[in-house]
């Protein structure tokens, strides 16, 4: 708005003083060292003063501050003009933002483009473990901000329920299982089928290390083991529509389904549409027939069909095996092509990890070339992996740290800390206990979205639960804090007059009139870092401002008004950024 403002104003300046039009005007936020609230770079305006960069900026200072009400004040340093907006200007602007029920967040318009984004997408064999974490929080919470944008957006994933790895755990049930069933077990479906995965890996590690004792070549026993023999023969059956296999393949998946469900619920992400590698694998061999066709694709001896692309820094990429079968790439493509015949979509962003950059790249390239315009719009949502202090994870060996657990676990520290700090005072059992939920799994939500998504991280949770410092439990604090207040002032705020206000409260104004940009800016670049570390930075100001000004002890009742009503619009942002993130915010803690 201030910048719309100024961006005229000093339009008709440069006319006047200068008789130029149509210049270059950048602004910049004031750095903090200096007096100011907006920043003019002047060098861009230099050839039309003819002058220098001080004397230049002088001119244009002392031109709106004469003849622009908003402009209070302005110094110049070096080539930048720092302008100091008037108090009664931010208040205004506040007293409006203060109205609006979703301030910062656009209505969807049902006509605009719609927004695909994929996420999670897991294998059928294991449950849900750390590193779908990461990759669940960023999908859903990127989804949740690309719709406060403006944006229509749909949440998919494609679930991983075919291939030699759902076979492994199959056979290990069939040899080792005796009829086990999640019922009979009381062992949730996912874990139950993950239990068999790693049984199978460890009797497969065994017959390899009995075959290479009776004196086979390492290499040769991997392939000849009995246990894996019988996989890849199921593998074959279960491609050949085998009734038996088929039947065990959908019980155990079901299982599977049922165990997810349940893990996602508690996360709290949802899909509106789920695809399945059972139903998609073959959906790309059709595009191969086209990508011939135009002479995108070629064929090698062998019968493989294979794209060429050196001419744009790549290599050469199979597409389709000898045998006929279709890679993943291929599958990608398909998949892709049908989401677009479903959705429409004009975006579409791929939550999945950074070691299959060089893939999505390749994807989206041969999209390209076989003409689909939306392959230029289609985004990797490329993220580094998350490590513990204790070390690295691995599914098959059963040394993962599953997703479930670790949740229970932050809900439980959660609960310990609560009790040590002694913030249980008045609280029924299932009050208690829904605090511990929701200050738990905000913790975990809030740790792993803070950080770049670009960025590998380590994930401590002692340290993402602390009270103090950048966590959610921090923010959450701050929030139970000023819902605290609201009800201790308990009278209707009507209309807020204007008052005097000190530079805190005029900096928290600027911070919350910022939210719209910030989300704009988090939906741009796929980010939810930047409503992480926006809302970290609006509780500490706002922190701050708590201790060293009077709330409901204010010199008179439309101050008093006026800061339980920035009190309150602050909370109110920072619900709505932390929704944003999939975290929820406690009344009282």
């Amino acid at each position: 708005m201030i910048e719309q403002i100024l961006h005229t104003e000093i339009e008709k300046c440069l006319s006047e003083l200068y008789s130029a039009e149509q210049q270059s005007i950048q602004f910049q936020k004031t750095r903090k060292e200096f007096d100011g609230d907006i920043t003019l770079v002047v060098f861009p305006l230099l050839r039309a003063s003819k002058k220098g960069p001080e004397q230049t900026a002088e001119q244009i200072g002392n031109y709106l501050k004469e003849k622009v009400s908003q402009v209070s004040d302005f110094n110049v340093v070096k080539g930048f003009l720092n302008l100091s907006i008037s108090s009664d200007f931010w208040l205004n602007q506040f007293i409006e933002a203060y109205k609006i029920q979703n301030f910062g967040f656009v209505e969807v318009d049902e006509n605009s483009p719609t927004y695909l984004v994929e996420y999670s997408s897991p294998n059928t064999n294991k449950p849900i473990h750390l590193g779908h974490l990461r990759n669940n929080f960023l999908g859903y919470s990127v989804a949740e901000i690309i719709k406060a944008s403006g944006k229509n957006v749909k949440k998919v994933q494609v679930i991983n329920d075919r291939g030699i790895h759902i076979c492994k755990s199959m056979v290990a049930w069939q040899d080792f299982g005796n009829g086990e069933t999640p019922e009979s077990s009381g062992i949730k479906g996912d874990h139950l089928v993950g239990k068999y995965y790693v049984k199978f890996d460890k009797q497969y590690k065994k017959e390899i290390a009995e075959l290479v004792t009776s004196g086979m070549e390492e290499k040769q026993a991997e392939k000849e083991s009995p246990i894996f023999v019988k996989a890849q023969e199921m593998l074959l059956k279960w491609e050949d529509k085998d009734a038996k296999v088929r039947s065990l393949w959908k019980k155990m998946n079901a299982w599977v389904y049922s165990g997810f469900d349940v893990t996602y619920k508690r996360l709290g992400v949802d899909f509106d549409k789920n695809y399945y590698e059972s139903e998609t694998y073959l959906l790309g061999k059709k595009v191969v027939e086209i990508g011939m066709e135009k002479g995108l694709f070629y064929k090698k001896e062998d019968g493989s069909v294979w794209i060429d692309l050196s001419e744009e820094g790549l290599d050469e990429k199979i597409i389709l095996r000898s045998d006929g079968t279709a890679v993943y790439m291929t599958q990608d493509i398909g998949t892709a092509i049908q989401r677009h015949e479903d959705f429409g979509f004009s975006n579409m962003a791929y939550t999945v990890g950074n070691e299959q950059d060089y893939h999505f790249k390749v994807l989206f390239l041969i999209l390209d070339k076989l003409g689909y315009d939306w392959a230029k719009n289609c985004y990797h949502l490329s993220y580094g992996m998350v490590d513990l202090p204790t070390g690295k994870m691995k599914s098959r060996e059963g040394t993962v740290v599953d997703a479930d657990d670790l949740m229970q676990e932050m809900v439980d520290t959660s609960k310990s800390i609560a009790k040590d700090l002694g913030k249980l005072e008045g609280m029924s059992g299932k009050e208690a206990d829904e605090l511990y939920e929701i200050v738990g799994l905000g913790a975990l939500k809030y740790f792993m979205l803070k950080v770049d998504p670009k960025k590998r991280m380590m994930f401590n949770p002692e340290e993402s639960i602390d009270f103090n410092g950048n966590t959610g439990p921090f923010i959450q604090y701050t929030f139970a804090r000023i819902q605290s207040l609201i009800t201790k002032y308990n009278s209707e705020i009507s209309d807020i007059k204007l008052v005097d206000i000190n530079k805190e409260e005029q900096t928290l104004i600027k911070q919350i009139l910022d939210f719209p940009n910030i989300i704009q800016e988090a939906a741009t670049n796929y980010s939810p870092a930047v409503i992480s570390n926006y809302t970290y930075e609006l509780v500490k100001e706002y922190n701050s401002f708590y201790q060293n000004t009077p709330v409901l002890n204010a010199e008179n009742e439309d101050v008093k008004m006026f800061r339980v009503a920035l009190s309150e619009t602050v909370s109110t942002v920072v619900k709505n950024a932390m929704k944003l993130l999939g975290v929820e915010v406690p009344n009282q803690m």
